[in-house]
C-alpha cells in the first residue's frame, strides 16, 4: 500500500497506536527505502497476518499507509518499504530525506483489509511497489507447502524491490520489465481453472486490467489492493438523511460533503484515516437503506449484501440512510 494523505488522525478500531523506534534503515532499489521498525522498549508489537499494513503519523500530522512485508513472526519488528514519489505530497519525501536510525515515528495499527484465503494454488502480481504487501503471502504460501507464482511488474531491473530476496524462489517467479520487454501481455497470465485465486497490487491501470478478467472458473474473482481509491459509482451524488441509530440523530448530508463531516457536524464521531476508502478504519454498519459504494475495499458480493460501508468516501442511493453508530 503506497503514501495517502489525510486531513484527519484517528486510532483505528481494534488496533493498537503509539511510537515505533527506526532500528535500521537501508535503500533496497534506486528508488525505496526499508525501515525496521521496533517498540522504544523492545516489548512484543501488536500481531499481524499477510496484507496487513500500519499507519505512520508523520511531523506535520498527515498520516500514511504501509504495507508490513517483513517476518510476521518475528513478534518484535515491523518492516516497511517506502518508494520515494517525487510528484507526491511529499511523505515519501520526507521519509527518504529526514527519517533515520534512531528516529522515532507515531503509528496506528496494524490493520488488514487484504487478507489471504486459504487455496490450492495462488497467482500474485506485482507492479512496482505493490510486491510489498505479497511477500508475506508468498512466505505463507511457502510455509504451507502450496502452489504458487508471481509475476513482478517493473519499469527497470533497478527500480525492483526485493528481487534479491525473491532469487530463492526463481522456478515461480517472472519479473517483466517495461525498458527489457515492453508491456507484459497479463491476459496469457489469466487462471484458466477452478483453483486459482489471484492476488494483485500496484498502479491503477495494472489493477483495472486484472479486475477486466471478471471471475475466474473458480468464482473468485482476483483480490486487488489499491495505492489510491477507484471511487467506482454510475450514480451521481445527491443530498440524503443520515440517521445515527445509537443516538437517534440525523442530518442531511450535502451533495459536496461527506457523511463523516455531515455526522461530526452532529457530534458524532467517526474514527478515519485515509479519507479515500482505502484503509477500511472507518468501517460503519448499515441498519437500513441502500449505500452507495465507493470504496476499494469491499468486493461485489459485499457491496451487494450493503451490510457495511466506509463514510468517508460513501454515499447512500436511498433518500435516508441508517448506520449502526
Amino acid at each position: 500500500m503506497s503514501s495517502i494523505t489525510v486531513d484527519t488522525i484517528s486510532t483505528p478500531r481494534n488496533a493498537s497506536s503509539g511510537c515505533l523506534v527506526v532500528a535500521h534503515r537501508r535503500e533496497i532499489s534506486a528508488s525505496v527505502v526499508e525501515f525496521s521498525l521496533r517498540a522504544p522498549d523492545g516489548t512484543r508489537l501488536p500481531d499481524w497476518s499477510p496484507g496487513a499494513h500500519i499507519d505512520v503519523i508523520l511531523d506535520d500530522g498527515t498520516t500514511r499507509q504501509y504495507s508490513l512485508c517483513g517476518d510476521r513472526w518475528d513478534a518484535h519488528t515491523y518492516r516497511i518499504a517506502v518508494q520515494r514519489e517525487s510528484g507526491g505530497s511529499g511523505g515519501s519525501i520526507a521519509l527518504h530525506d529526514t527519517v533515520r536510525e534512531g528516529d522515532t515515528l507515531r503509528f496506528g495499527g496494524p490493520r488488514n483489509n487484504f487478507r489471504l484465503a486459504p487455496s490450492g494454488r495462488y497467482l500474485f502480481v506485482a507492479g512496482g511497489i505493490g510486491i510489498t504487501p505479497l511477500l508475506p503471502m508468498i512466505h505463507q504460501a511457502e510455509l504451507l507447502g502450496t502452489d504458487w507464482r508471481l509475476l513482478y511488474l517493473g519499469r527497470s531491473r533497478t527500480t525492483l524491490a526485493y528481487a534479491d530476496e525473491l532469487a530463492a524462489f526463481t522456478d515461480r517467479v517472472t519479473i517483466h520489465c517495461a525498458d527489457e520487454f515492453g508491456r507484459a501481455d497479463l491476459n496469457s497470465w489469466r487462471p484458466i481453472d477452478s483453483v486459482e485465486r489471484v492476488y494483485a497490487c500496484g498502479p491503477a491501470r495494472l489493477l483495472d486490467d486484472i479486475e477486466a478478467w471478471g471471475a475466474p472458473p473458480s468464482g473468485h474473482p482476483a483480490k486487488v489492493e489499491r495505492f489510491t481509491a477507484s471511487a467506482k459509482s454510475s450514480s451521481p451524488a445527491t443530498a440524503f438523511d443520515v440517521v445515527a441509530a445509537r443516538s437517534g440523530r440525523s442530518t442531511t448530508v450535502a451533495v459536496d460533503e461527506t457523511v463523516v463531516i455531515a455526522l461530526r457536524r452532529i457530534g458524532v464521531d467517526v474514527l478515519t484515516s485515509c479519507g479515500q476508502g482505502v484503509c477500511g478504519t472507518c468501517e460503519t454498519g448499515v441498519v437500513a437503506g441502500r449505500p452507495d459504494h465507493r470504496d476499494s475495499l469491499l468486493n461485489d458480493a459485499e457491496r451487494s449484501s450493503s451490510e457495511c460501508l466506509f463514510p468517508c468516501v460513501s454515499r447512500s442511493l436511498d433518500t435516508q440512510l441508517v448506520l449502526d453508530i
